[in-house]
Formats: structure tokens, C-alpha cells, sequence
């Protein structure tokens, strides 16, 4: 494309925008990740000049901006300011790898066109890179990453229990960096090669599902409950006792329609109004709206109960307990016995301009943009638990890990491997979609979150106020494992946007199997990212020499 005019990159960049955004909810044609850089690779290659790193960063920005504008623009929902600055964000790694691949990479100014496969490694390796880096920065945005789009392609994703999801993104475009190199130079054994490595993934994922079927397992069974009502409702149209009946409702309805009580209860993030009290020697009390609730659906019989709840710290005076003024507030997921003893998870990974805002003593004026975008008062930052235990819940008199998260942080797999143990566990999620509407928000969400389960082969239990609330396996499936049926709470259309319940049932693993990314997470592409950068730097170096 080096005579090609500057228009038809920018439309070539544009297009791979759009193909990549077709491959993510609400399109969702996952085919098209296969084929989404091909553009953008042909584009970048082409760059000339002295200033080939810019242009490569100009042509690969855009087509980044123009693929999470769209992927994002769900968060018009809450911020239409942050519908701008998020895509803008997120573009600027794109634009990081297009100065590698115009510049230090290109295969064609490399010297050595014909090392097809080498070169092809190194633009996935970098790519990988660029996508564990904004996993990282400023907390972290990993959402939509290329491996995503493999969810429909099961015997694929397995892999991704060896490096991580973002694993797959590497071997994405790899594969694709070796056909647009092979079509140019008209070679055909390179994509044999990338060919045989893509259906060595399959067989992979092929043989390794099969050995998650028959493992030794214990039967978990869990009533979901999602009542699937809209933020502004929540904040204008229910009150606090609305919502806790519909709690109780929901979820008695649930319990008389199944002859077995289930061993767990699940209820979403913030589903109770009450707060618990914490004191600094751990005992605690909750608010009387939140106890009220609970012993009304205990009527149905013991079960173990977990739910997302705010947590105050507080102290106690002669008339009782209270929040201690100036306390500690959590997002909290908590876990309450027959007997209402309790164990709570305090949110590590905080939404930034959700539940905090860095620098709010000293830059005031950030609280006003809150406020003004998301058309609420904000009320103080939630204060970051600490804490990485596993949670023990019973299962049929046995003791099982919970890997708690809340929110958004069972997209965050280096904090959830950070809870990994020996023995049988199961990753619970408590969330709250509300926020984003009827939107793609949701179904991303979950698509990310069910690679968890694959990279750690731990099941996971999902209970979304709106949402989606499923039980998932350990090779990402949400079919009941006797029926085959989605164990997804939907309506009649199919949609997830609904209220209702489900008794899922999951298979535990006794003893998990071996997940390579449990054991070395994402220091694994770390190196392998390195590694490639700096073969594609000595090639360009040896270019440089030959040359003069």
C-alpha cells in the first residue's frame, strides 16, 4: 500500500475499527476478529518517511478510537463526557503498538522479509503487551480485549488457561500479521504453519474440556435472584422497603419452586439498602430494614446466604452501635450462615468516579464534573479492603473456597488469582449493571468475566441486579451439566433483562486442575512481550547496519 494515497489509510485504519467493534456485543460477530487487523496491518506496513512512528501511531489510534467508541458508548449511559475520554483513553495503546509496527517492526523494513513467522510473533507479542499495559495503568482498563471475542469458540478459549485471555489476543494477531505477510509475498507455508498452530489451540481446548467433565467434583446448588431494576428507578420510583419486599418475593418464589433446597442463596451487589456495622474487634450489627428481609426469606428453610452490602465502620456507645463519624465505608460482599453468622469481602479494586475520586481534597472541581454527568450527589469514596482469603462456605457439610468479587473485579484477574488455593473453590460475583441501561454493558461484562473461570478452572456463580446472572463451569459453559440447559436467568425472548430467579446447579472440582496462569499470571506475556520487542529491535538494528 506504499503508493497508495493518505485517504485510503485512513479508511483502511477506519475499517479495522469497525471490524473489531462488530466482533463485541451488541453485534457480536465473533468471526470477525479473525480478519479485523488485517487493514490496519497493511496500513501500518506501508508508513514511510522519518516520521513513521507518528503516522503508525496516528493510523493506529484512529482506528482504535473509532473501534471503542463504538465497543463503549454505553457509557453515554452515565457520562456522555466519559463516552469521549474513555475510547480516547483506551486508543492511545492501539496507537503504541502502530509505532512498533510501522517503525521497529515492519516486516519490510526489517531486512529479512521472508522470517514471516518470526516477525508475525513479535507484532502479537507487542499487541499482547500493549493490552496487558492498559490492564495496569491507572487501575486498569482490560475490558474488550481481541481474546474476547473467542467466547464462542470454546474449544479455542481453553487456551486461555495458559497465558490468560489476552493470550489469545496474541495468537490473533499473529495469525493475522503472518496472512497479510504471506499474501504479500505470495508464500503459502507460513499460514500451513499459523494454520496448524490455530488447530493446535482446538485440539488443546478439545482435550481439555473433556478432562474438566469427568473430574471428581461436588454438586453446588444456588438460587440467583435479579429483580433487573433500573438505577433512576432504584433512586426515584422504589423505596427502601419496595425493594426488600421484592427481595423476599423473589426469592421465596424461588425457593417454593425447586423440592430441594438449594445450599446457597445469592442476591446482587447493594441488593440490601441496610448497611452492616463493623467495629474494630470484628463484631457487628445491621441496620433493621436488612434484618427484617433475612429472617423473612429464612422461613423457607437453612441455606447460606450471600449478598452484596455497603459495610460502615463503626463503634459502640452506651445507646448501642453507630457508624463512627468520619468512618470507613466498604462495597462489601458478605456471607450469612443459618445461624446469621457472618463473613465479609471488602472491594478491593475501586471504580474510579464511581466509588472514588483520586484527589477529591485537593481538586474539588472533580467532584462538581461527578455530579454533573452522573446526576447524583456523590457521597464519599468507599474505602479499599485489604484482605485476600478465600471466604469458607459450607456445601453439603463440606467447606468450599468463595473467591469474592464485586463489581467489575471479576474483570481483573490479577487480583482474583491472588485468592487461588488448593482444593475446591468456586468465584462468586455480586454486580450491578443498572447503570448502563439495556445496553452492551452487560453482556461484555460477562463475556470477560467467564474467561475467569477458564484461566483458573474454578466455576463462578454471577448475581447482577441488572444484568447477567448464570452459573458458569470451568471451561466457560453456562449448561447445567445433567441437561445441557443455559443455567442464564432470561426472559422468554431471550433476553437478560429481566426479573426472575434460577436454581443452577455447578460441578466443583475436588482438586482443580493444573492452569499454568493460576501459577505464573501474566508474567508469563510479560516476558514473551519483551522477548518480542526486543527481537524486532535487534532485526531493525541489523537492517540499519546493512544499509549504511
Amino acid at each position: 500500500m506504499g503508493n497508495v494515497s493518505g485517504w485510503m489509510k485512513i479508511m483502511a485504519a477506519m475499517a479495522t475499527g469497525l471490524l473489531v467493534a462488530g466482533a463485541f456485543p451488541p453485534l457480536d460477530f465473533t468471526a470477525l476478529v479473525w480478519v479485523g487487523m488485517l487493514p490496519l496491518l497493511a496500513v501500518l506496513w506501508s508508513v514511510e518517511g522519518k516520521r513513521a512512528g507518528w503516522k503508525g501511531f496516528g493510523y493506529a489510534y484512529l482506528a482504535g478510537l473509532v473501534a471503542c467508541l463504538i465497543q463503549f458508548n454505553w457509557v453515554a449511559s452515565v457520562s456522555w463526557l466519559g463516552a469521549v475520554l474513555l475510547p480516547a483513553y483506551l486508543a492511545v495503546y492501539w496507537g503504541l503498538f502502530g509505532v512498533f509496527a510501522a517503525k521497529i517492526g515492519n516486516p519490510w523494513k526489517s531486512g529479512k522479509p521472508e522470517r514471516i513467522l518470526t516477525t508475525s510473533f513479535c507484532h502479537g507479542a507487542v499487541w499482547a503487551g500493549c493490552e496487558l499495559l492498559r490492564g495496569w495503568v491507572i487501575t486498569g482498563i482490560s475490558w474488550n480485549v481481541l481474546g474476547t471475542a473467542l467466547h464462542d469458540m470454546p474449544r479455542m478459549a481453553q487456551a486461555a488457561d495458559l497465558l490468560g485471555v489476552v493470550g489469545l489476543s496474541l495468537a490473533l494477531v499473529f495469525f493475522q500479521a503472518v496472512v497479510a505477510q504471506s499474501v504479500a509475498l505470495k508464500k503459502w507455508l507460513p499460514v500451513a504453519v499459523a494454520a496448524a498452530v490455530m488447530g493446535m489451540m482446538a485440539v488443546y481446548g478439545t482435550v481439555r474440556m473433556r478432562m474438566e467433565h469427568q473430574r471428581e467434583s461436588i454438586r453446588l446448588r444456588t438460587l440467583l435472584v435479579q429483580l433487573n431494576i433500573p438505577m433512576e428507578a432504584a433512586r426515584m420510583l422504589w423505596t427502601d422497603v419496595e425493594m426488600h419486599m421484592a427481595y423476599e418475593e423473589e426469592t421465596l418464589a424461588g425457593l417454593k419452586s425447586t423440592p430441594t433446597l438449594p445450599d446457597w442463596v445469592m442476591w446482587p451487589e447493594c441488593a440490601l439498602t441496610g448497611r452492616i456495622l463493623r467495629t474494630d474487634d470484628g463484631g457487628w450489627g445491621m441496620w433493621q430494614i436488612n434484618h427484617d428481609t433475612i429472617e423473612q426469606v429464612r422461613t423457607a428453610g437453612p441455606f447460606q446466604l450471600i449478598y452484596g452490602v455497603n459495610e460502615l465502620e463503626a463503634e459502640v456507645v452506651p445507646e448501642g452501635m453507630v457508624p463512627k463519624p468520619r468512618g470507613k465505608a466498604w462495597n462489601s460482599l458478605a456471607v450469612m450462615t443459618p445461624e446469621n453468622d457472618l463473613q465479609t469481602y471488602r472491594k478491593e479494586h475501586l471504580v474510579i468516579f464511581g466509588e472514588t475520586i483520586p484527589f477529591i481534597d485537593s481538586l474539588p472541581f472533580l467532584k462538581k464534573i461527578y455530579e454533573e454527568q452522573s446526576g447524583a450527589e456523590f457521597g464519599g469514596s468507599f474505602t479499599p479492603g485489604d484482605k485476600f482469603d478465600p471466604l469458607r462456605v459450607p456445601v453439603g457439610g463440606k467447606s468450599v473456597g468463595a473467591i469474592p468479587t464485586v463489581c467489575f473485579e471479576d474483570s481483573v484477574p490479577r487480583l482474583m488469582r491472588r485468592f487461588i488455593r488448593p482444593g475446591p473453590q468456586v468465584i462468586v460475583n455480586v454486580t450491578n449493571d443498572g447503570w448502563f441501561r439495556e445496553s452492551a454493558a452487560a453482556e461484555q461484562h460477562f463475556q470477560y468475566a467467564r474467561f475467569r473461570a477458564i484461566e483458573f478452572r474454578r466455576p463462578m456463580l454471577r448475581s447482577a441486579n441488572s444484568g447477567v446472572s448464570a452459573a458458569i463451569d470451568t471451561t466457560g459453559s453456562t449448561a447445567h451439566p445433567d441437561t445441557g440447559k443455559p443455567q442464564v436467568i432470561t426472559d422468554a425472548n431471550g433476553s437478560h433483562f429481566t426479573r426472575g430467579s434460577l436454581v443452577t446447579e455447578l460441578k466443583v472440582p475436588v482438586s482443580p486442575s493444573f492452569s499454568l496462569y493460576a501459577m505464573i499470571g501474566d508474567w508469563g506475556l510479560i516476558v514473551l512481550s519483551l522477548l518480542g520487542l526486543g527481537v524486532a529491535v535487534v532485526d531493525r538494528k541489523r537492517a540499519i547496519g546493512v544499509s549504511a
